[in-house]
């Protein structure tokens, strides 16, 4: 797999409803992973909350989103997410594109069995980088 780029959705509480919402017209193939199922440090989150949801949409589009602890009201907190299957290309990414930024996570091996970084880059925007392991 090349690497892929698309956004990722924080809800406050309400990511599942949005995530099925979304199921529910676009169709496709939707995954949600809970905070009680994958805890990681520098994640906080309900338990019940999710901690990520995926959905796969017919010809390739993707929607990612999770409900996060500082909260984005009515989805309104977009990350751009930089992912794929080649851990030094996306460890080179996470090196360059965080430089001059605010690293929030650092790029480390992460308990689903990928690595994964998240930071905000110099220009405010905020970015994670995932993937280089079984499950990218």
């Amino acid at each position: 797999m090349a690497v892929k780029i698309t956004t990722y959705i924080g809800f406050s509480g309400d990511a599942e409803e949005a995530l099925t919402f979304y199921h529910g017209v676009l169709g496709g193939t939707l995954d949600i992973t809970r905070y009680a199922d994958m805890p990681m440090d520098g994640m906080e989150g309900e338990p019940t909350w999710v901690m990520h949801g995926q959905l796969e949409v017919p010809g390739g589009a993707t929607i990612m989103a999770a409900d996060t602890a500082g909260g984005a009201d009515g989805g309104s907190r977009v990350d751009v997410i930089l992912y794929g299957d080649d851990a030094d290309e996306l460890a080179g990414a996470f090196e360059g594109l965080s430089s001059g930024g605010s690293v929030t996570i650092p790029w480390a091996p992460a308990p689903w069995g990928s690595f994964f970084g998240q930071f905000t880059d110099r220009f405010g925007v905020s970015w994670m980088i995932e993937g280089g392991g079984e499950q990218a």
